[in-house]
């Protein structure tokens, strides 16, 4: 049974949305649909947790998952790629096997978590480098281990961050991009650099390899670095990578948003939250299994508590949307297409962050301003069917 949703498109095209559980069936102008955005579905491929969900210990609820795909709803994501960041073998074992279970047995995360994202253990050691990952557990890549964890997830392992600088780690890049075989097979996975202080050399060298991201361009570095010889440059200037930004107002200030995105080129550029799982949550000093004491301020900022130091952000996707809109000056059809289209087509998903005939059905209806910011959620549609804010 088909429905329909009304609103304008980012480029403020009016329309009507015939949708099903089939996809998108016919789009109209409609030049009289009503002053909503009407937007495809968010995607978001670095994302730690939200309101209090995490998907990074091991000892919380084996419906953790499902839980978290759900409650982003709320906040218009309908495709996420939850990230495990550095921990020991067993750890990341267990927590990529819980994920997979998680896919295997409710359809709902089969849909929304159409892979994984680990972020480490195979990334720099360095003080500032390293940000909140455990020191202890960092190392260099071992294409055995990572297999071992790919037979883990199902195959469900989409996107790694690593090191180009660390031993064997360019090699290591040539087997992610391998497509698997067997009973887990898996197309390649995207390899990411991140939490790197790779020399320019390494940056090429990584690309050539197959590197195919750069995990939240801009941080993960020490608060001082030469002003020439760093790895942000050659991460700009390199066509092969796409760069992922945390656009939440704290990790980017506004002028270096801009200017990362005009020097990379926006078609090169994704929206990420990084989101932790004290997202969303209120104000106050909390302990978590990543980062341990953490400081959620007024102004939605974690911090490593009594220090200035970032512990993940603090805002959804729709938020960084809304921030990229207004103090990063963004034009809102650019930023749509970095948190949706985007995306979608670097993981291969060809069928979602679009509002075309024939593509998934996710979309999001939001309310705008006159001058065309990012409002409330109204509604969400996950793959055709129609959820109601709130009520997830």
């Amino acid at each position: 049974m088909s429905e329909v949703l009304e609103g304008r498109t980012a480029g403020g095209r009016g329309v009507r949305v015939r949708f099903s559980a089939d996809g998108i069936e016919e789009i109209t102008d409609h030049p009289s649909a009503p002053d909503l955005l009407l937007i495809p579905g968010l995607v978001d491929i670095q994302l730690n947790g939200y309101g209090g969900l995490d998907v990074n210990d091991p000892s919380r609820p084996a419906s953790e998952l499902a839980d978290l795909v759900r409650a982003l709803w709320g906040q218009g994501v309908t495709t996420v790629y939850p990230t495990i960041i550095s921990a020991d073998d067993a750890t990341t074992t267990t927590l990529v096997r819980r994920a997979a279970t998680a896919r295997a047995t409710d359809s709902d995360v089969a849909y929304g978590v159409p892979g994984l994202h680990l972020e480490g253990p195979y990334i720099s050691s360095a003080e500032g480098a390293r940000g909140a990952h455990d020191p202890a557990i960092i190392r260099d890549p071992d294409a055995d281990e990572f297999d071992r964890w790919q037979a883990a997830a199902g195959g469900a392992i989409a996107i790694m961050t690593l090191a180009p600088e660390r031993q064997g780690a360019i090699e290591f890049t040539r087997h992610l991009v391998q497509p698997s075989s067997g009973p887990a097979a898996a197309r390649g996975v995207v390899p990411s650099v991140g939490h790197s202080l790779a020399t320019a050399a390494d940056v090429h060298a990584f690309a050539a390899a197959g590197g195919r991201l750069s995990t939240h361009l801009g941080n993960g570095l020490p608060a001082q670095i030469d002003r020439h010889e760093n790895p942000i440059w050659p991460q700009l200037t390199e066509d092969a990578l796409t760069a992922g930004l945390i656009a939440d107002g704290h990790h980017l200030p506004a002028d270096t948003f801009a200017a990362l995105v005009r020097a990379k080129g926006a078609t090169r550029c994704v929206l990420t939250s990084d989101a932790a799982a004290l997202a969303g949550c209120a104000p106050g000093d909390y302990r978590t299994a990543v980062g341990g004491a953490v400081t959620v301020g007024s102004d939605g900022s974690l911090r490593l508590q009594g220090t200035p130091y970032l512990a993940g952000s603090g805002a959804s996707l729709l938020d960084c949307l809304r921030w990229a809109t207004g103090p990063g000056g963004l034009p809102l059809e650019t930023a749509v297409t970095m948190a949706t289209t985007t995306p979608a087509d670097l993981l291969g998903l060809h069928d979602r962050g679009r509002l075309d005939v024939g593509a998934r059905a996710d979309l999001v209806q939001l309310t705008s301003t006159p001058d065309r910011a990012v409002g409330d959620l109204v509604t969400v549609v996950v793959n055709g069917r129609l959820i109601a804010p709130g009520n997830s």
